[in-house]
């Protein structure tokens, strides 16, 4: 997926100069980048003891007690549509999106794309995920969705609700959070992927952490492709400042992180 960046120039800090590391700093087999690190730490060796799970298992899905209201959606549809290799062909990064609102039905669609049930229990959904674990909730930053106030909506998986959580115009502030990145602002509506690290690593442990990244690629991919068919334009979004966007979705950053985020809206 592409990483999208406001046009024109400056709109980044400048990339750092490596530098020698210093002894303290050579840690994992002698290698310095994190992400190698990570990649050493969680990796699998034939004859290795793998460790077993981690105490009780977390809860598989999240629920907000304290909450401004729920609101049921619509259901999803299951049939009809355009084709899926003609959606794959036409799936675009877009970044420039009209001012019109969307549809209830709409945002019904695209969370059922992204965490939606289709079998008797709450491991059978749209995207696969490591063990069947799911460790991924569904945030929502509604700029313009008929039937809904302005404000911070959460995914309730298992009765394909909406949770309201907070009122308030967002987009600038998730803009902002985000590398000033105009378009969440512009967006009729912000999708949020954060997991709950937790739920991976009570099985895995350290190689939880490749299966959540995987696991984000799968839940963005459906999102993009139902995005598509139903002619929006979707822009995918890594690159934002990690705790001021975890701040503003009410998360830690530690147990629960914003790992990878969406805008939405009708294509202009």
């Amino acid at each position: 997926m592409i990483v999208c960046r406001r046009e024109g120039p400056g709109e980044f800090p400048e990339t750092p100069t490596a530098k020698t590391p210093t002894r303290g700093e050579v840690n994992v087999r002698g290698v310095t980048s994190a992400g190698r690190q990570l990649q050493l730490a969680s990796s699998y060796t034939r004859g290795q003891s793998f460790p077993g799970r981690r105490g009780e298992r977390p809860a598989p899905y999240r629920e907000y007690e304290q909450r401004l209201a729920r609101l049921e959606l619509p259901p999803p549809a299951t049939a009809g549509g355009p084709g899926l290799w003609e959606v794959m062909k036409a799936r675009r990064t877009l970044r420039t999106y009209r001012p019109d609102a969307l549809t209830l039905a709409e945002v019904a669609q695209l969370v059922w794309a992204a965490q939606g049930i289709t079998g008797g229990d709450l491991r059978l959904r749209t995207v696969p995920s490591a063990g069947a674990l799911h460790p991924f909730e569904l945030f929502l930053v509604v700029n313009r969705v008929e039937g809904l106030e302005p404000g911070l909506y959460h995914y309730h998986v298992p009765s394909a609700s909406l949770e309201f959580l907070r009122r308030g115009e967002l987009g600038a502030d998730l803009a902002r959070a985000s590398l000033d990145q105009e378009m969440m602002a512009r967006a009729a509506l912000n999708v949020a992927l954060a997991a709950v690290v937790g739920r991976a690593t009570w099985r895995y442990h350290e190689r939880a952490w490749r299966y959540m990244y995987l696991d984000a690629g799968h839940i963005m991919q459906n999102l993009a492709l139902a995005a598509t068919a139903l002619g929006l334009g979707l822009c995918p979004i890594g690159a934002y400042y990690d705790g001021e966007v975890d701040a503003l979705f009410g998360l830690d950053g530690e147990a629960e992180t914003v790992m990878y985020m969406a805008s939405i809206g009708r294509q202009s």
